[in-house]
């Protein structure tokens, strides 16, 4: 069963797509977010995802999901042949983001990009008052078995769209089960962004 918050991330990224388009998850893991999506927006659903594990417990709900690496690029896919690409929990884990990221601007027309905030308080607090690399509810995993690679800001993705011409067209943060509004960067745990590049955005 999803926690409260990854249920609050699931029912923002539900609104923002719409019923019966494409999706290809990357990163899927257990498929909890796109199974969901084919119950309640009847999409056409496929996902990658490295962990066998993980694609053995999608398989069970039904769903399509291949098992490859996401860093090695997306070269069996064309340009905008889905609707939706999502990186939910999964961008900050691969090895090259810029090229995964760029990847999926090339075969999604919009890309939902979800990831734990590294300038939330509590993990700001550990790091000047204990000196240590922060545990927190959205970082839950201590420095020698996280798989987080990156460990990025609200603020450094903002400013990495506006630097490769990214739009952002919608955002939402979230700590717990709740919206935070003010000042994100600070007090949220988790962002979620929709973006498209000024390409595909010229096109449409």
């Amino acid at each position: 069963m999803p926690s409260e918050t990854a249920l609050l991330e699931y029912r923002t990224i539900l609104k923002w797509i719409r019923q019966g388009s494409s999706v290809l998850d990357l990163g899927c893991g257990n498929g909890e977010l796109l199974a969901l999506l084919v119950k309640e927006r009847n999409v056409k659903a496929q996902g990658i995802e490295i962990d066998e594990q993980a694609i053995y417990k999608c398989v069970a709900k039904g769903l399509s999901v291949f098992h490859e690496d996401i860093d090695h690029g997306l070269s069996d896919y064309s340009d905008q042949s889905f609707d939706y690409v999502i990186l939910n929990q999964s961008f900050q884990q691969v090895k090259n983001p810029d090229i995964v990221l760029a990847e999926a601007l090339r075969v999604g027309r919009e890309v939902i990009v979800g990831f734990p905030n590294f300038a939330h308080y509590l993990a700001r607090f550990q790091i000047l008052f204990k000196g240590k690399t922060p545990v927190t509810p959205s970082l839950p995993y201590a420095w020698h078995d996280t798989p987080n690679l990156h460990f990025l800001s609200i603020s450094d993705f903002i400013e990495y769209c506006r630097g490769k011409n990214i739009i952002i067209k919608k955002s939402f943060f979230l700590k717990e089960n709740r919206a935070i509004k003010l000042y994100p960067n600070l007090f949220s745990e988790i962002g979620i962004f929709l973006i498209s590049s000024q390409k595909h955005a010229e096109v449409q």
